[in-house]
Parts: C-alpha cells; structure tokens; sequence
C-alpha cells in the first residue's frame, strides 16, 4: 500500500522529515559521488556562543551544543574550581537569543570575588577551558591531588569504551561532536554527554555527575579526543581518578597528571593503550588473567 494512504498526512511528514536528533539541525546539502550530484537532507551538530553569568557580571563565552545546559553549567564551575560543591551554585535563568544562550548563575559573594583575577578577556572558542584567560598564572593553575586512587582493570576502561560507542546518537546523526563517559570500576557505563566542544562535554559529564549524586572518585572518565592539558586540570579538580582518551595527550598534560595523581590513559581504542602517568593503577589484562 503506498505511504500517503497508510499513514495521515502529518504523519507521513514526519516520516519523510523525521526531527532532527536533540543537538543537530536539519539542512538540505548536495552530495557528490563522482557520478553526479543530488540534494539530500543532512543533521548537522549545533554550534552556538553560550554565555556564562555569575552574579550579573559576564564570565566566559564558550561555543557549544545548546542541549544539557544545566549540566555544562554545573560542571563548568565545578571543573574550574569556581565552587567547590555544586549546593553552592543557583541557575537563575537560561535565556536564548537570536545571537546566542545565556546562563545566569549566581555563588557565594566571596567566591564571586575571586572571580575577578580569571575574567576571561576573550570568549572560549570550541569550549576551550583556558582560551582568553589574561595570564599565565591563571592558565597554569597547581592541580589538587587526587583523595581517591584505586586500581582499575584494563579490561574495565575496554569494557566502557565499547560502550561508548554505542552512546553517541548526535555523532553518529552529525560525524561531528565529542563524547564524555563516566564509568564504574567494572566499566559499566553510567553516564555519557555530547558537544561539539571536548571541553564542553566532559563539563557536562561533571554536572549531570553532580546533579545526580554520582561520586568522581568511583570510577573512570573516558573522552572521545586528545587528552589536552585542560582536560586533564577539569578531571584532576573534580577528583576523577582515572582519564582516558581515544587520541594522544600533550606534554602538559602528562606532566599535571603525574603531579594531581592522575591515572592518564591515551590511544584507547581496538583493545589497546598507552599509559602515560601512574601506570600501577590500571591492572594489565595479563595480570587479571594470572589470578
């Protein structure tokens, strides 16, 4: 039976023109195959300046997916060491534009004093965490060290990041964002969030972890990039034990984990890494299969 006799018009609409996946927009592309060109319809990610506000004063401008904002909000401030506790941050309001999102937030007055030496004179472009701050010093900030260190099987981190893949529904739609996961120490994958910014997902890995009451300390984060040096300083602050990434990490980066006693794991992928800093604490496979 043909489609417009089976279905009611709106939803047939709906089936030729299903919505786009939370996170991408619809457009209409051409496509080349070497043979010809035709137009097809595309998702693809979102990307706009999202504008971060504590206590009425303008912070950052960081470009990101606008979906699980509240989360990027949270975990922002929780992995830039602006509040210790997320008890102590309020979400006023999250107000779109037609030149982009802005969050209003407000902290303690005391902590928003300190705020003052890190004002960033430059948005954040792709979600950078360090992008625009006004010295060094700010950038190059000491790391605490990490309370919790357990041992974690490298099974576990394989485990996790076959997962992963299964929990990326905007990339797999757009080919063009970041995923950060948080698993348990038997690799059970408990959380995952999306942006076009690597920063901006691990952030909001952070805050859907605070919201929902999940402690850092019990497991490992997995990123779909490199380990750069600010990913490195946001997982060191919140006390996640354990970063491992698909690509390669930087020298700065390395040398913050080694200091946080951060376990840093690169080229994660196909069964395989490379462990760059405290290598005791990821149990090899041979090990667990000689128990």
């Amino acid at each position: 039976m043909p489609l417009a006799r089976r279905y009611p018009a709106a939803v047939n609409a709906r089936i030729r023109h299903p919505e786009p996946t939370e996170g991408a927009a619809a457009r209409t592309v051409q496509r080349r195959d070497g043979k010809g060109a035709h137009n097809v319809r595309d998702e693809v990610a979102c990307e706009v300046p999202v504008a971060l506000h504590y206590n009425d004063q303008p912070f950052a401008v960081l470009m990101a997916t606008p979906c699980d904002l509240a989360d990027l909000a949270v975990g922002f401030s929780l992995s830039e060491a602006l509040i210790p506790d997320a008890g102590e941050l309020q979400i006023e309001a999250i107000d779109e534009s037609i030149d982009g999102i802005a969050i209003r937030m407000r902290i303690p007055e005391p902590r928003h004093a300190a705020l003052a030496d890190r004002q960033r004179a430059l948005p954040g472009y792709g979600g950078c965490g360090i992008c625009g701050s006004a010295s060094i010093e700010a950038v190059l900030r000491a790391p605490p060290r990490i309370a919790s260190t357990p041992r974690i099987a490298e099974t576990a981190l394989h485990r996790a990041l076959d997962a992963l893949h299964e929990c990326q529904p905007l990339n797999a739609a757009t080919g063009a964002t970041h995923a950060a996961g948080f698993a348990d120490r038997s690799g059970t994958l408990l959380l995952v969030r999306e942006d076009v910014g690597r920063h901006n997902a691990l952030d909001k890995l952070v805050g859907a972890m605070a919201t929902q009451g999940i402690d850092a300390g019990s497991g490992f984060a997995i990123v779909t990039s490199r380990a750069s040096y600010e990913l490195a300083m946001k997982a060191a602050h919140v006390g996640i034990p354990l970063l491992a990434a698909i690509s390669a990490p930087t020298t700065l980066a390395i040398a913050l984990a080694e200091s946080a006693d951060l376990c840093l794991v690169g080229f994660a992928r196909d069964g395989h890494c490379a462990v760059y800093a405290h290598p005791e604490r990821l149990i090899p496979s041979s090990a667990e299969q000689s128990r």
